[in-house]
């Protein structure tokens, strides 16, 4: 039955294939620009040496794609500057732990536990809304409807929310299938910890089989976003800290105790810029995080070297980033098999039998695979679990610093959402 399945539609695909490079006359599926703006370029192009992956793999069924994501993570980001940091960090906390696969995006069902549920993540992670819209748009101005992977999404928004945010175009491999379960057990383990020492650092690279010159530039990813008070409340005490540094950030998580530990301050200077703000304050013993701080002054003189360059060169610190970003969406499945999930927060299990989905063509006519209307369960923010919406049609006034400012936001300046538990960066 499988079989004639997969012959059937490879017949049909083949059979119509010409008509599926015939423009549509709505103007509902519009060819994509491409993955940088026209005025960048690919800056950064990634190889596809020892991959599947390819950057092309929806020129045929979705050849918007990129117009389409870009959208949604601009109106999102112009809704709340902090929402790049996010997608950036959803994409690392989704590769970092059984590779780039979607998982991160499931939402705790019945019995079933997900990552999001993981010490590091607990109501901590942002953005799911933003994906959802995404999701929902992609299925419907796609060609072929439901064939772009959440996955594929994560990584797609996370580059161009560094662009956006004034960091390097890098080239975007996909291809990705989404996950059919989640490993929390691993989240807790593999995610490193913003109290973690250099060796811990370089050891958990390691597993992965990254090295420093993976690690520093990565890390140089908090030269945006905010984090929690309670993230780095220890940090104060350390001795590699600048003293007036730590006076400003006690003063402010203090004067704003209420919040529990949630309170939150810029990761850099320029939270709103991705720049190399983040490496100068490292070197002037400025760095929010402990982990932060190790890899300028943890003892590894090579480390140290890599900071003092790249808060002198931006062109090295974009470049090692861009290559790193590549390598690390490399990152396989720990399962081989997956599919493309209709919604991004559970699998497709929960819907009807629409066993259709998971066949996809190279190149389709018309919307063969649509999601079923209504799933078996009620998923009315199902998306969101653990955060109220962050996104939103219309620009907001930003509370934030403005890039440049060398002083604490004022008392008062949060996140939009308060939670609980572990608060690592967003």
């Amino acid at each position: 039955m499988a079989t004639s399945l997969v012959h059937s539609s490879v017949c049909f695909v083949v059979f119509f294939s010409i008509v599926a490079l015939i423009p549509t006359s709505s103007g509902q599926y519009p060819t994509s620009s491409g993955q940088c703006p026209s005025s960048s370029g690919y800056r950064y192009p990634a190889s596809t040496s020892g991959t599947t992956l390819t950057p092309d793999y929806y020129q045929s069924t979705c050849p918007g794609i990129f117009d389409i994501v870009r959208d949604i993570v601009q109106k999102a980001i112009d809704c709340d500057p902090r929402m790049g940091a996010s997608l950036l960090r959803l994409h690392f906390h989704d590769c970092w732990v059984n590779g780039c696969d979607g998982s991160v995006l499931l939402v705790n069902i019945g019995n079933f536990i997900g990552e999001q549920s993981a010490f590091p993540n607990i109501n901590s992670l942002r953005g799911f809304d933003v994906v959802a819209a995404i999701k929902s748009a992609l299925n419907q101005k796609c060609r072929c409807g439901n064939v772009v992977s959440c996955a594929d999404i994560l990584a797609i928004a996370a580059s161009q929310s560094v662009e956006i945010l004034g960091g390097p175009c890098y080239q975007v491999l996909l291809g990705r299938k989404d996950s059919l379960t989640a490993n929390v057990t691993a989240a807790n383990v593999d995610l490193p910890s913003p109290f973690a020492s250099i060796a811990s650092l370089l050891a958990n690279f390691a597993a992965k089989g990254f090295g420093l010159q993976e690690l520093v530039p990565l890390s140089g990813a908090h030269t945006i976003g905010r984090a929690r008070c309670g993230a780095f409340k220890s940090r104060l005490n350390d001795s590699d800290i600048n003293p007036d540094f730590a006076a400003g950030l006690k003063k402010n998580c203090t004067a704003n105790a209420a919040a529990g530990g949630n309170y939150t301050v810029p990761l850099d200077n320029t939270t709103t810029v991705f720049d190399t703000v983040y490496f100068q304050m490292l070197e002037e013993q400025e760095g929010l995080f402990h982990s932060d701080q190790e890899l300028y002054n943890g003892g590894n003189q090579r480390s140290a070297d890599l900071v003092t360059s790249y808060g002198s060169n931006q062109d090295a610190f974009w470049e090692d980033f861009a290559s790193a970003m590549i390598k690390m969406g490399n990152l396989p499945p720990s399962i081989p098999n997956g599919e493309i999930r209709c919604n991004c927060s559970i699998p497709n299990n929960l819907y009807p039998p629409n066993s259709l989905l998971n066949f996809l063509p190279s190149i389709c006519p018309l919307t063969l695979f649509n999601c079923p209307r209504s799933p078996l369960v009620s998923l009315s923010s199902l998306f969101n679990i653990g955060t109220p919406p962050t996104y939103c049609s219309s620009p907001v006034t930003s509370t934030y610093p403005s890039p440049g400012s060398t002083s604490p936001p004022s008392p008062g300046t949060s996140s939009p959402y308060t939670g609980a538990g572990y608060p690592p960066p967003n």
